[in-house]
């Protein structure tokens, strides 16, 4: 993990980024232990609080859960869950723009989609 400290986004919202994306990576599967608040905190130079607080957001989406005396692991459904948040974020931010701009420029969807397509091909 790399916290950006002189970024906007708080540090737990890197927190939980971070354990997301190495989720959704597989650097941690389903079923499998992530790092504690206190490893990560040791590790990474940050406050245990500002980490739990971030692994929280995690436990709250339902892709990391908490077993008493035992750690935070991985959700059978997180990676899935991750998957559908991304696309629907790509969604929000590229393609609803993209759309749009087609729009002004009067782009047929025909067109657009030739586009797409050529795009892919190289």
């Amino acid at each position: 993990m790399n916290f950006n400290f002189d970024s906007p986004e708080p540090i737990y919202l890197q927190v939980a980024e971070q354990m997301e994306d190495a989720i959704f990576t597989g650097i941690y599967q389903a079923g499998e232990q992530v790092p504690s608040t206190t490893e990560m905190s040791k590790e990474f130079h940050i406050n245990p609080a500002t980490a739990l607080k971030g692994m929280n957001r995690l436990v709250t989406a339902g892709m990391i859960e908490k077993r008493r005396g035992l750690g935070m692991f991985v959700t059978p459904a997180a990676e899935s869950m991750i998957r559908e948040k991304r696309r629907s974020e790509f969604s929000e931010r590229y393609v609803a723009g993209f759309t749009s701009e087609a729009k002004k420029l009067n782009l047929s969807e025909d067109e657009l989609i030739a586009m797409v397509k050529r795009s892919f091909e190289s």
